[in-house]
């Protein structure tokens, strides 16, 4: 075997990585024009983020699971080719529906991706080259996010917004061709080792019923039976999940893992930046074009500064992991990550430059380098090699729920804030009917059929009061979302601890005191 193969692996791991994060910051970037083409509602934009996230957060237990079981190249070269081939449908779309499930695919192939990632990377780097192969691929996460605006923005400007998907075709077969050809296989086997469906179905299941009931709340009335009854669904289904992996055999979720301080502390670090920061890029997205009227172009070069800065940053927290706390790391990333996002709700106002969100957007980047590389090494660095998968696994799942819970709980306020505002900005200028006929129109996406029957000075009172009422809705989710990232920031301060790491010098855990 190659002497090299740990450095093609290491290729290979980010290559689908910046695959992956490329297709979901480019996708925000092309959400209004997919809504334009398409003639999606609001509701069908939550959908084309949420389907991805929900089904790889749904599957990535389960293929973190199979991978230690069967071969964690086995499983990558397998969510490689679904994510390719999904990606390719995703460009066929020709309504909501179809591209919604083809996002669903897609989420389907990352989360074998996702589960494995870290896990190959475990397997071959040890001692200081841990920390280099993290910081690397977490150099490699922050360039992905950079460039994803820029690429998105110019594919979709001048070859619409199919192109997006199609570009993950290439990128996928060379993923594909590269694993093949130089990335070795591991796994501990395990006799009469199985697949735990139970836990799967249950599970997926119950993020399905939380998700829906948080997206069409606002809609169907938070006191509806139909969404009382899929919150109340949802509780019962994830305390049956609990109970299950709690007494079969061989769980897809090892409970006994978060008796680890450090363990809990990992995956509240990656709950809550997921839902904090990355669940509102897709509204200041739609800030960017809707309110302050940039094409994707030009949204995505205003993401530059913030990404870029969390690509250096990245880059260097991940080599200095191996010498610091990654406590203090963690902790501090988060707390950066938080203030941004308060400074959001404080500064932009609704005659704002767009350089206004930019002093927020900096400060939360600098915290998502700063926590990204040693969030990533937490995970692994607390369970036995064999266990890796799993862990891995898990800490990807949190990720993607905090997504996809992020996405749907800011979006439910920031519908319901919308509606709000616009109701009372407008109110004594129209009808009351008309007040509610354009309320609804701004929270399902039909603003602009809408205003078109609207006279010329009655349309300029209307949208001007739907920019107010869209800056004042975009405040209150950053500080909702600064609350969460400060929350989860606490939580690594008081649980993460050296005594839970593995083998910490045989493995190269990170620093922690």
């Amino acid at each position: 075997m190659n002497t090299n193969n740990k450095w093609w692996t290491l290729l290979a791991v980010c290559v689908a990585t910046f695959m992956l994060l490329l297709d979901v910051t480019i996708v925000n970037v092309a959400l209004k024009s997919i809504q334009d083409d398409l003639h999606s509602k609001f509701s069908d934009l939550q959908w084309v983020v949420d389907a991805y996230a929900l089904t790889l957060a749904s599957f990535l237990l389960t293929w973190g699971s199979v991978a230690d079981i069967v071969g964690r190249r086995r499983i990558f070269l397998v969510g490689i080719a679904i994510f390719t081939a999904a990606s390719l449908v995703c460009g066929l779309a020709t309504s909501p529906l179809m591209l919604n499930v083809s996002r669903a695919a897609q989420g389907v192939g990352a989360a074998a991706m996702f589960a494995t990632a870290l896990a190959l990377l475990a397997q071959e780097f040890h001692g200081a080259e841990r920390g280099t192969a993290f910081g690397i691929w977490g150099a490699v996460t922050g360039a992905a996010v950079a460039v994803g605006p820029l690429i998105g923005g110019a594919l979709t400007d001048s070859l619409g917004w199919e192109s997006i998907f199609f570009v993950n075709v290439p990128v996928g077969l060379i993923a594909i061709g590269l694993t093949a050809w130089q990335v070795r296989d591991s796994h501990v086997p395990r006799p009469g080792a199985r697949v735990d469906w139970l836990g799967l179905i249950t599970f997926s299941v119950a993020l399905f019923c939380l998700i829906l009931a948080l997206i069409q709340g606002n809609d169907k009335g938070w006191g509806s039976s139909e969404i009382v009854g899929l919150l109340v669904a949802a509780g019962i289904l994830l305390g049956a999940f609990v109970a299950i992996e709690a007494t079969v055999r061989q769980p897809m979720l090892d409970l006994k893992l978060f008796r680890k301080p450090t363990f809990i502390g990992a995956s509240a670090a990656a709950f809550t930046l997921s839902a904090s920061i990355f669940s509102l890029f897709l509204y200041v997205t739609l800030y960017f074009q809707n309110v302050l009227g940039f094409a994707p172009l030009a949204t995505g070069l205003r993401f530059l500064p913030t990404t870029l800065l969390s690509f250096v940053v990245a880059a260097v927290a991940g080599k200095a992991s191996a010498h610091l706390p990654v406590r203090a790391l963690m902790g501090f990333g988060l707390l950066f990550v938080g203030i941004g996002l308060v400074l959001i709700d404080v500064m932009v106002e609704p005659s704002s430059h767009w350089t206004t969100i930019m002093v927020g957007l900096c400060v939360a980047g600098l915290g998502i380098g700063l926590t990204n590389p040693p969030l990533a090494s937490t995970a692994v660095g607390v369970v036995e090699p064999q266990r890796s998968g799993m862990a891995s696994g898990i800490n990807s799942t949190f990720r993607q729920i905090g997504i996809a819970t992020g996405i749907a709980g800011l979006g439910a306020i920031f519908q319901h804030q919308i509606a709000q505002q616009v109701t009372q900005r407008l109110a004594g200028s129209f009808e009351p009917a008309d007040v509610q006929t354009i309320a609804h129109g701004v929270t399902n996406g039909t603003a602009g059929a809408v205003l078109d029957q609207l006279p010329d000075q009655a349309r300029a009172v209307a949208v001007s009061a739907m920019q107010e009422s869209f800056v004042h809705a975009l405040g209150t989710i950053s500080l909702v979302g600064g609350i969460v990232a400060l929350a989860g920031s606490f939580m690594v301060f008081g649980l993460v601890r050296a005594s839970d790491f593995v083998h910490t010098r045989q493995t190269g855990a990170p620093a922690q005191e």
